[in-house]
């Protein structure tokens, strides 16, 4: 659990996590790969989660609008508000803590079993920079997948409010461009980029920081996403807060 003295650990490995920096060409292999694992691999999930999302939306909001009064454009605006606001950047990060998080933390936690770690520091490199650093770098690339599950969320959902026979091709393109205001995609984007760093932060700091050998891993990788998805959460409110009141 994040006690205080966690917490204090926390902020002196990301300290050390930016000096003593490795070889440029070492970390330049090392960030590739990790966009690979983590960026590129973690692809087809949001796709698939995002599109049916937006599907859901447009048909929850298609269904409570009971009163005749009220145009049916407003579910394209309300399929976009939430994908944008909510469900694109925040919903979708705490899927990733699960998957990013599981995977970085079990992935150091198995090095810090295996006593590589330990060998890193033997041959004088800074472990922290070597495996948490390019992780920070990569995940920089993760509001492109968010960008991507905006379009694809909004895209289900004009699949399943017009050919669910909910409204008009029209009506949907209507609401979609109703009010748009530019500076919510300002704080989508802001608030995702802060909770990259702490996907790739939390689960690094949970593995490289694990006790109690194999059966730690799992215990790691479970308590890694329990606590990214509780500061995500919690993250979310105060940007909310400071950002949109």
């Amino acid at each position: 659990m994040f006690y205080l003295d966690d917490i204090g650990r926390y902020f002196l490995m990301l300290k050390r996590v930016f000096s003593r920096m490795t070889k440029g060409s070492v970390l330049r292999s090392l960030i590739f790969k990790e966009i690979d694992d983590l960026i590129i691999g973690s692809l087809g999930i949001t796709v698939f989660l995002a599109f049916f999302i937006g599907a859901v939306i447009a048909i929850q909001t298609a269904l409570n609008l009971t009163n005749p009064i009220i145009p049916r454009q407003i579910i394209g605006f309300a399929s976009r508000q939430s994908m944008i606001l909510e469900f694109a950047p925040t919903f979708l990060s705490v899927i990733m803590a699960g998957k990013v998080g599981s995977f970085i933390t079990s992935s150091i936690g198995t090095m810090r079993v295996t006593e590589q770690i330990d060998a890193l520091e033997v041959m004088g490199i800074n472990s922290l920079n070597y495996l948490v650093f390019p992780k920070i770098i990569a995940m920089l690339m993760y509001p492109f997948i968010i960008a991507i599950a905006m379009f694809v969320g909004v895209f289900g959902a004009y699949i399943a409010g017009v050919y669910g026979g909910f409204l008009s091709s029209s009506e949907f393109l209507t609401g979609l461009r109703e009010e748009f205001i530019p500076y919510h995609l300002v704080y989508a984007f802001l608030k995702t980029f802060i909770f990259a760093f702490l996907l790739a932060t939390i689960p690094s700091f949970h593995g490289y920081y694990m006790t109690g050998g194999a059966l730690g891993v799992g215990k790691a990788s479970t308590s890694a996403f329990v606590w990214t998805t509780v500061v995500i959460v919690t993250s979310n409110y105060i940007l909310t807060q400071l950002l949109l009141s």
